[in-house]
């Protein structure tokens, strides 16, 4: 059995409930409070290699679906480390 960042985080933060971004699992880089961080960069290029997407598409698509996206209190935290390649 394989055992993911997410499953490490949520057994480790046993009394906590997360609210993950589907798709991005290879993009989570740790947790803040009660939420989930992901690196802006890592999704980016998820979306470029998944989803086939031009590197401008990728980054139009992520700022708008994924990181223009509120769903409530514990929306993912979203670093920009893209500028660090």
């Amino acid at each position: 059995m394989v055992t993911t960042k997410l499953d490490t985080i949520c057994e480790h933060y046993s009394d906590e409930e997360f609210l993950s971004a589907y798709g991005f699992e290879d993009a989570l880089i740790g947790v803040c409070g009660e939420k989930l961080v992901y690196s802006r960069k890592k999704c980016i290029d998820i979306l470029i290699e998944r989803d086939n997407m031009t590197q401008l598409d990728a980054i139009e698509y992520f700022n708008y679906n994924v990181e223009g996206t509120y769903t409530g209190e514990k929306t993912p935290i979203w670093v920009d480390d893209t500028m660090f390649d």
